[in-house]
């Protein structure tokens, strides 16, 4: 399922053209912060910042988690990541203590944005844009880097120092200190927080679902010890040409997470999910991130509730959609969860609601669920009912 997911999303990316940040071989502005690290080749990777031509504050750029409550347009979002233009550098992921694995620390540790001076071996070129990290302008190696004064938050800074901290331990503290999502994944990629000896760049990609993943299942171990909701719950958002339904039911914690993309192409209608019990899951989801993403985002809800509940996700992507990275999932579904619940007396009647929202006939998700297919099954409810 993944491969198929992974096919049709490069398809979709390598059909769209979005003119983007015209620069030369020179360029001086601000880096957000920001900090791009790749996989290909690891662990002898490419890792640079991410440079805006603008000076000054150029934070919007690179803070996902400001972009759905603030109401951002596709459009505007596109702009901001398409702006930013990424310099490379061959790094081994354990050198750390080279100048330039420095200079990406002192640019994801810092509280605000960074002037910065860059000169490229030859002028960037391109575009990158991906269903799991966000996107960027063009691209190029680095001949010259230069950073001016930054000032480190302090969240960072104390876990920075702190080498006997184990890194998930230190996610776990920066996310209970209400840190950005982005700003614990960022240091994370370049190696800034657990034990001395086992630090190390990580890919971006890797980073963002290794945080994700590490907050799910601590989130998860809070979330087992309360009781479960009374009822079937739904929680609905929308937003950048996607429809999320959240349907939380009335049992102990078990997750199904199921995509469909609509007509984006053409007359395609393609459909991919994942699941697990109430054990967890075992192995890498045949999703991808955006699997991870939307765990998190439900049982961040339920632990600040202080409730129990077993959730199954419905979302359908239409036609104007791009892919931005897994923060479309975590920040929608965030939103979602964040709404007064719509309250339903079974999950049969939670469907007949959900199903006005659908642009899809409900009776397809179930075909294609496990988890939601067996809860309607022990509720002795049958397809028919949806026809």
């Amino acid at each position: 399922m993944i491969k198929g997911k992974e096919a049709y999303l490069k398809k979709l990316t390598a059909s769209m053209y979005i003119p983007s940040q015209d620069v030369g071989r020179e360029l001086e502005g601000s880096t957000p912060p920001s900090v791009f690290i790749g996989s290909w080749n690891y662990p002898r990777v490419y890792a640079g910042p991410m440079i805006s031509p603008q000076h000054g504050d150029t934070m919007i750029m690179d803070r996902p988690e400001s972009w759905i409550p603030e109401k951002k347009s596709q459009e505007e979002i596109i702009r901001y990541r398409l702006n930013l233009i990424r310099g490379k550098r061959e790094v081994k992921v354990t050198e750390l203590d080279c100048r330039f694995s420095e200079m990406l620390r002192d640019i994801s540790l810092s509280a605000s944005s960074i002037e910065s001076e860059a000169q490229f071996i030859q002028a960037p070129r391109g575009m990158s844009f991906s269903d799991e990290h966000t996107p960027f302008g063009p691209s190029a190696p680095l001949e010259r880097f230069e950073i001016g004064n930054s000032r480190w938050d302090r969240d960072l800074e104390k876990v920075y120092y702190d080498g006997d901290l184990k890194a998930a331990d230190a996610v776990e503290d920066l996310h209970h200190s209400g840190l950005p999502f982005s700003s614990i994944q960022k240091a994370f990629s370049v190696g800034a927080m657990g034990t001395k000896k086992r630090r190390r760049l990580v890919p971006t990609r890797w980073s963002i679902t290794a945080c994700d993943s590490i907050l799910g299942d601590r989130l998860l171990g809070s979330v087992r010890d309360y009781d479960p909701i009374d009822c079937c719950q739904v929680r609905e958002s929308a937003g950048l040409n996607n429809y999320y339904a959240v349907i939380l039911l009335p049992t102990t914690w078990q997750y199904e997470w199921m995509e469909a993309f609509l007509h984006i192409m053409g007359n395609e209608e393609l459909m991919f999910s994942d699941f697990e019990g109430n054990s967890g899951k075992r192995g890498y989801s045949r999703v991808g991130g955006c699997y991870y993403s939307c765990k998190m985002a439900v049982l961040e809800a339920l632990a600040r509730e202080k409730k129990q509940a077993g959730a199954i996700i419905l979302r359908e992507a239409y036609r104007g959609y791009v892919p931005l990275g897994v923060f479309n999932v975590r920040e929608n579904v965030r939103n979602a969860m964040q709404k007064k619940p719509l309250e339903f007396e079974s999950l049969k009647a939670a469907l007949g609601y959900v199903s006005t929202r659908l642009e899809l006939p409900v009776k397809q998700f179930i075909r294609q669920s496990d988890l939601l297919r067996e809860e309607l099954k022990s509720q002795q409810t049958t397809l028919s009912f949806f026809s």
